[in-house]
């Protein structure tokens, strides 16, 4: 598969894309959350999150033992959510660049596509998780702590505490750089699976992290990566290219 952009120098560069299916923002999105919700009602089916959380809670001793531990809380907690916040430095500091430099004029577009769609992917996840009362595993009665667990569309007894551990606000991190894939689609689409590796991995490890802690469940780290993934999407086909489908490059014979 041979990927090229736009000759010109002076238009914003395009995907063009050989052997692919092209599919519109919002067919790419549907498709997304029909094999989204039937993942997360199988996880639910094989009460995959409690049967993780309790393997990793009798890993540690029928305790969560790693919830202070130097490299999952300072490096991957704390460090994980200064690095996005060097990386959306970054971005800013280009974007700014680009409204000085006739060089980094061409970027523009897709500049402030990424910034838009990495600062709007945190800030909801941060704001649905004030939103939404849900317990972390570790203050459930199940893993040593005080609460029963009520699930996300069951009713909440009045007297219960108000907990903010959905969905998993540090993943997001991680996971609204998924943006990077339409970001290098729209700029250099030869590094658009490396975006999308950095994104899902810096998603993948920060969640994985929190989870070792006891701070959340599999599936509050799946519905952070799937907000994330439809700010992105929708983003990228009103931003970049609303004038054709996104080009979702696709396994051939797909």
């Amino acid at each position: 598969m041979t990927d090229s952009v736009s000759p010109s120098s002076n238009a914003a560069p395009r995907v063009v894309t050989a052997k692919t299916s092209q599919l519109t923002p919002w067919q790419l999105l549907a498709l997304s959350w029909c094999g989204f919700l039937a993942l997360v009602l199988a996880i639910a089916w094989l009460e995959l999150d409690f049967r993780l959380a309790d393997v990793l809670y009798r890993w540690q001793g029928d305790d969560w033992a790693l919830r202070e531990h130097i490299l999952l809380e300072g490096w991957l907690h704390r460090g994980g959510r200064q690095l996005s916040q060097w990386l959306g430095g970054l971005v800013i500091l280009a974007l700014l660049a680009s409204h000085v430099s006739p060089k980094l004029l061409r970027w523009r577009r897709a500049l402030w596509y990424l910034f838009l769609a990495v600062a709007s992917a945190t800030f909801s996840v941060a704001a649905i998780k004030q939103l939404v009362t849900m317990e972390c595993p570790w203050d459930l009665a199940r893993y040593g702590g005080k609460l029963p667990f009520i699930g996300l569309l069951e009713a909440r007894p009045a007297d219960l505490p108000d907990t903010a551990c959905f969905p998993a606000g540090h993943a997001s991190a991680g996971y609204a750089w998924v943006a990077l894939y339409f970001f290098f689609s729209f700029t250099l689409p030869r590094l658009r699976w490396a975006g999308l590796t950095i994104g899902l991995g810096l998603g993948l490890l920060f969640g994985v992290a929190q989870q070792l802690r006891g701070a959340h469940f599999l599936s509050h780290d799946l519905w952070t990566l799937m907000l994330c993934w439809t700010i992105s999407v929708a983003l990228a086909g009103w931003l970049l290219v609303p004038e054709q489908p996104i080009a979702a490059s696709l396994p051939e014979g797909a």
